[in-house]
């Protein structure tokens, strides 16, 4: 694990979004298309800001989440909604997003429709991760009743999932899918997620689902 710790949340969100613009556009340089999976939330907010304004050949980009709740776009927990607003505008809203959901009632029955263009995709370009102060990461959390399957190889590419922490079923990248990547970041801030992140280092991937990308990983934290 390569820990970068910065002075401040605007320093890290600015060389992020740096970082991650030079390898989407080195990727580009050497291969037709691009993937970029990335978090919800609003931590990766200004990354997103940011990105949206870079010139880069975004019409070769492929642009997907790591998980996605199980409601409808309009809801304001949609994480597809706060992608179109933060980062599929401006320079990047050419990109192609590749959804992960359906409106059916349950993830379980878009499992079947939403994988083909997912598994398309593979080996991601670049992934960004977030990290919760449970330490789960994407939708795998500690507890959830696919989890072994989700952090196991035989894992297909989308898993629905359902955790005591999380108000709605869900639906994630498996993290052998995730762990396709080529460049991987997982962006943290404040004191409590870096305490989280040093105990996941000598916890169980059961125990610590983000322990399962340390290895390989670049990790931003600013307090």
């Amino acid at each position: 694990m390569n820990l970068i710790e910065y002075p401040d949340r605007e320093v890290m969100l600015l060389d992020l979004a740096n970082r991650i613009a030079g390898e989407l556009r080195s990727a580009l340089e050497q291969n037709e298309r691009a993937s970029f999976c990335v978090p919800g939330g609003t931590t990766p907010g200004p990354v997103f800001d940011t990105l949206s304004g870079v010139s880069l050949d975004w019409e070769r980009v492929d642009v997907l989440l790591n998980d996605e709740r199980w409601v409808p776009e309009s809801s304001e927990r949609s994480n597809t909604a706060l992608l179109k607003r933060r980062l599929l505008v401006n320079e990047a809203a050419s990109a192609n997003l590749i959804p992960l959901h359906k409106d059916v009632p349950t993830p379980e029955e878009g499992l079947d429709d939403l994988m083909p263009a997912i598994d398309a995709v593979l080996p991601l370009t670049v992934l960004l991760l977030g990290m919760g102060a449970d330490m789960h990461t994407a939708s795998l959390f500690p507890g959830a009743d696919q989890l072994e399957l989700g952090l196991s190889n035989e894992a297909p590419t989308l898993l629905a999932m359902r955790a005591p922490g999380a108000p709605e079923p869900r639906i994630t990248l498996s993290a052998k899918a995730l762990k396709t990547a080529m460049t991987t970041h997982i962006l943290i801030t404040g004191e409590e997620k870096k305490a989280a992140l040093e105990k996941a280092q000598g916890l169980s991937e059961m125990d610590a689902p983000i322990s399962a990308f340390l290895s390989n990983a670049t990790v931003h934290w600013a307090p």
